[in-house]
């Protein structure tokens, strides 16, 4: 397999979700775009998002409450500028979505203050999620992807997946990305002025997870490889509720339900949050995991169950059709059964390191969204939180390019073409199969809700001895995307348990048994990559 073309944009986005796209349209007008997407342009995590989008719309809400419950559910970790700048300019990105169209929920009777309905999610003080019903990201793909259609200054290349990214000589900026056409099995370089990883974020490392196939840390893998600083990589979120189900495994139970009364019960009915948090099924997400992962050892259980049963049909119907039907079909009526749940993979909280720009270490390199780790998040992500980040440093990394766009371009050097003359196509893929699956065990074992010294060592050791296996798979082989996901999910899941490793407490979404107190200061997790 050798380089087949090479393609030229002055704007290379790697990512279709809501971050990409959003960057994509903004810089469009100026500039022509070209947006990657390793499967459909509407299978990523953005389009199974179910909750919504945070900001402060209803005017008894305010901005320093919304910025106060982000740094609480943080856990003392989150960056002060980056809560500041993303929750004073959230209800500015909501106004440009519906202004598109995006048809969010309308709120009906007196008792309205804002023209849409607004929930409230776990963590928040206020009803400040909009949403379109149970399936926001749906429509805001569905909206997002008509408008790119429609652009003429954008490219779109669907089941195209990134190899690495092109450096200049010096490997001080990037310059582009080595991209493998799934469709036709070719790989060419495409050159851009600027480059934008929304790839989102990588909990396809772990065996159980909510997200979809797309997970796989593409973006943080390669801007790591490219000599990127990684930041927070041990903080994995673990949504409290995904559907328990042999049919359905990987069916988020929004935290809408619960937002809306949801509760949540053992088999014998108790309902047991009060046990672990004043806010009970309110309480942030960590807390809710780490309370159903308890109850469950504690029990012996397979799942526990959250009950909406005492919310009208009516009132069910009108919020969570979504979930109604696809619970529907495995059998459970969610008007008159409880819901099976166990927590699963949800949320990358850490990534490439950025300023609060997008701006990572590398001239030339942008990363949005969950790829990101701008650190808004901190130890653990407010629920409805993510969107927003993504809208928000969609229109910050804009004015960024767009402020530095005459001034660092240096057109003279053309990147080294694709080579693969010295590799040979498998003769069998047994080995990646095999090495997928044990990766995500030893990650679901090892890093998962509740970690250890020890669980952490043996997931340190068996991902050194996977990544040798891959890396040699990796060099005498000519690449198919899952043997590129597989390589990406095993260096991103070896920069989580590093990350781990170095930090002494517990804190957020990161518990350590040898560890159990918070330490009084707060400090970032940061790995920088070797020089080469």
């Amino acid at each position: 397999m050798t380089s087949s073309k090479s393609l030229k944009t002055d704007i290379l986005v790697i990512g279709s979700g809501i971050a990409g796209l959003s960057i994509a349209l903004k810089l469009a007008k100026n500039h022509h775009v070209t947006v990657l997407a390793k499967a459909s342009l509407s299978e990523g995590s953005t389009h199974y998002a179910q909750g919504g989008i945070a900001a402060v719309l209803d005017p008894f809400d305010s901005i320093e409450s919304h910025i106060h419950d982000t740094d609480e559910a943080g856990a003392g970790l989150c960056d002060p500028k980056a809560v500041e700048l993303v929750a004073s300019h959230a209800a500015g990105s909501i106004k440009e979505l519906i202004e598109m169209g995006v048809p969010f929920s309308r709120c009906e009777g007196e008792q309205c203050t804002y023209p849409f309905h607004l929930t409230k999610e776990g963590g928040h003080s206020h009803r400040r999620v909009i949403h379109a019903a149970d399936h926001t990201g749906l429509s805001l793909t569905e909206t997002l992807i008509k408008k790119v259609e429609q652009h003429s200054n954008i490219t779109l290349l669907p089941e195209h997946i990134s190899i690495d990214l092109i450096l200049n000589r010096q490997r001080s900026r990037c310059i582009g990305a080595y991209v493998l056409n799934k469709l036709e099995n070719t790989v060419y370089d495409i050159w851009a002025d600027f480059t934008v990883l929304a790839t989102g974020g990588a909990s396809k490392a772990y065996l159980y997870t909510s997200n979809p196939d797309t997970s796989t840390g593409d973006g943080i893998a390669m801007a790591w490889r490219a000599g990127c600083s990684v930041e927070n990589m041990e903080f994995n979120q673990f949504h409290p509720t995904c559907l328990f189900h042999p049919n359905d495994r990987s069916f988020l139970i929004s935290e809408a339900v619960r937002g809306e009364g949801g509760v949540l019960r053992l088999p014998n009915g108790t309902a047991f949050m009060k046990k672990y948090d004043s806010r009970k099924d309110l309480a942030p997400r960590d807390i809710v995991a780490r309370a159903i992962d308890q109850e469950m050892k504690k029990h012996g259980l397979d799942c526990v169950y959250l009950d909406i049963t005492h919310k009208s049909p009516e009132f069910i119907l009108e919020h969570f059709p979504t979930i109604y039907e696809r619970c529907l079909k495995v059998g459970i009526d969610i008007c008159k059964q409880q819901i099976p749940v166990v927590p699963a993979a949800h949320y990358t909280c850490g990534g490439v390191a950025t300023d609060l720009h997008g701006q990572t270490d590398l001239k030339g390199l942008y990363a949005i969204g969950e790829t990101a780790c701008t650190g808004l998040h901190g130890a653990n992500r407010l629920a409805s939180n993510s969107l927003v980040e993504g809208l928000v440093f969609a229109e910050m990394a804009k004015q960024s390019i767009e402020d530095c766009y005459h001034k660092e371009i240096n057109n003279t050097e053309a990147p080294k073409p694709w080579d693969s003359s010295h590799v040979t196509d498998p003769q069998e893929k047994i080995l990646v199969a095999h090495d997928w699956d044990e990766l995500r065990r030893v990650m679901w074992d090892y890093v998962g809700i509740v970690r250890t010294n020890k669980r952490l060592q043996r997931a340190r050791q068996r991902i050194k001895n996977l990544q040798k296996e891959i890396n040699e798979y990796y060099h005498e082989h000519t690449v198919h995307s899952d043997l590129l996901e597989l390589r990406n999910l095993a260096q991103v899941s070896e920069l989580m348990v590093k990350s781990a490793q170095k930090r002494k407490e517990s804190r957020g979404l990161h518990y350590n048994l040898d560890y159990p107190n918070t330490l009084k200061k707060a400090k970032p997790t940061i790995l920088k990559p070797k020089k080469r």
